[in-house]
């Protein structure tokens, strides 16, 4: 059993995971005005389930919610595409290691992920000719970092089993 579960979980119910996707979506089209220390609340989720469900969430589901961003922030179309199919490779390719570590370990694992993903749509933005940010769009990823533990503590609530007085039973 991974060092980092402390518990059996039950399986994912599909309506909570989407349901969950739909509702990053929608923290990401909130209208906050120009800022781009905000977390990028679908590359959480996404990276989140990845790791936790790669047969159920991976590079398609990535690459449609990353149309669905680019369409909505009116940017170069495939451009967060780009960034959430890597991430979701990113996640898909490290969901066995990750599982092994504490909340604090998994945040070393994914944070390169979502640095990479920032650096890409920085890159992809360089090449269409678009000006530098600036550099308070890289706290963006140390904030969705940062927010790894809430996401798992929140997305994995309804996977929890009660606690079972039963103390002849292993399970």
């Amino acid at each position: 059993m991974p060092r980092g579960a402390d518990q059996l979980l039950l399986p994912v119910n599909p309506w909570f995971l989407w349901a969950s996707m739909l509702l990053a979506l929608a923290l990401n089209l909130v209208p906050l005005g120009p800022t781009p220390w905000m977390p990028d609340f679908v590359a959480l989720v996404l990276v989140f389930w990845s790791v936790h469900q790669p047969r159920r969430v991976g590079i398609t589901t990535a690459f449609f919610f990353g149309l669905l961003m680019d369409v909505h922030h009116g940017s170069l179309l495939g451009q967060h595409a780009l960034a959430y199919s890597l991430l979701g490779f990113f996640g898909i390719a490290i969901h066995r290691r990750v599982l092994w570590f504490g909340l604090s370990g998994q945040m070393a694992q994914v944070a390169p992920a979502f640095f990479a993903a920032t650096l890409l749509t920085l890159l992809v933005r360089a090449v269409a000719g678009d000006g530098w940010p600036g550099w308070s769009m890289l706290v963006a990823p140390l904030a969705e970092t940062l927010l790894w533990p809430v996401a798992s503590l929140v997305l994995l609530a309804p996977q929890r089993r009660p606690p079972d007085p039963d103390k002849n039973r292993p399970l």
